[in-house]
């Protein structure tokens, strides 16, 4: 996107902002709309506008967060907290999915009444406000880029569909008196829910077990690294992410031992350059000759020992 970082960024914060109130609004009338009707389809559209407020609570908080600088006891900032959030989130999600599940076995036995027109209005006003939140976001924020951003965005695009569910479900009952819609919608918008409590919950373990980003292909970043001119071996290699769309990389690199100061930096700029089309957006690399690495090689082959047996070789 043309414009620097800090514009977006900014513009970011607002549309979340904007779309936050209004969907945190629709969804407490949403929810006393669903006891009134007596539709749990509502009820379940609610629950899945609930996991909207709290996606763009949480992106908005970590805008926030993230703004705080990095100090010395916690010295990735605050970019970690996201990620914390993220999975509280996918939980919150999955308890939402079961209880509606729940439910609807209850009412598929036994249908209750469901006053089907008020559902209509209801869902139909909810479908409206989705649009014309995804198109705030569509038009103000970085949807493709950021992750806290796009993950925000899917939810009101999921949403949708559960409003969907719920209108249908409301004139198949106006029309054709048929009771079991209405805890059909809301299963369906429950697996909804469930799939994406699953998908959140999933990749943001991911990241706490630091485990390799998705967007980063590691044989061709070793390959990278080994390609460079001087460079021997590499060893001790770490990819990981600090939050979503901030890669690091560190790793031991052996290196001829003529290699001079400047030569060594040269080379690590060469390795920065080639690693950002790589998505690794920070790298540390130790630098290590052919005769440093004779030294240590005994306590490579027997690392995986129990700790302190190393000692007696000496």
């Amino acid at each position: 996107m043309g414009h620097g970082h800090g514009h977006t960024h900014g513009s970011n914060k607002k549309v979340l902002l904007i779309s936050f109130i209004i969907i945190t609004l629709y969804m407490v009338i949403e929810a006393i709309g669903g006891l009134l009707t007596n539709s749990l389809a509502l009820l379940a559209d609610a629950g899945h506008m609930l996991s909207d407020a709290i996606s763009l609570g949480i992106a908005l908080i970590a805008f926030k967060f993230g703004e705080k600088a990095a100090n010395y006891s916690k010295t990735y900032g605050y970019k970690r907290f996201e990620i914390l959030a993220a999975v509280l989130n996918g939980v919150t999600l999955i308890i939402i999915a079961i209880f509606i599940f729940y439910e609807a076995i209850e009412r598929f036995q036994h249908p209750p009444e469901v006053a089907s027109t008020g559902m209509l209005i209801i869902a139909s006003i909810g479908l409206v406000v989705n649009i014309v939140v995804a198109w705030i976001m569509m038009r103000g924020g970085d949807v493709e880029e950021n992750l806290n951003m796009r993950g925000a965005y899917l939810h009101v695009i999921s949403d949708m569909l559960g409003s969907i569910g719920a209108i249908i479900a409301a004139l198949l009952i106006m029309f054709l008196g048929w009771g079991w819609a209405d805890p059909l919608a809301s299963v369906i918008v429950a697996a909804l829910v469930l799939r994406s409590g699953y998908h959140v919950t999933k990749s943001g373990l991911h990241v706490l077990m630091e485990g390799t980003p998705k967007n980063v292909d590691v044989e061709k970043v070793i390959q990278i690294i080994l390609n460079t001119e001087g460079i021997h071996d590499v060893h001790d290699l770490h990819i990981w992410s600090i939050t979503s769309g901030l890669n690091s990389l560190s790793c031991h690199a052996v290196v001829d031992d003529q290699l001079t100061i400047a030569e060594s930096e040269q080379m690590l700029r060469q390795i920065e350059h080639d690693l950002e089309h790589q998505n690794i957006h920070h790298m540390t690399i130790q630098l290590e000759t052919s005769a440093h690495l004779h030294d240590n090689s005994i306590l490579c082959q027997i690392e995986g020992d129990a700790p302190g047996h190393h000692h007696h070789h000496h």
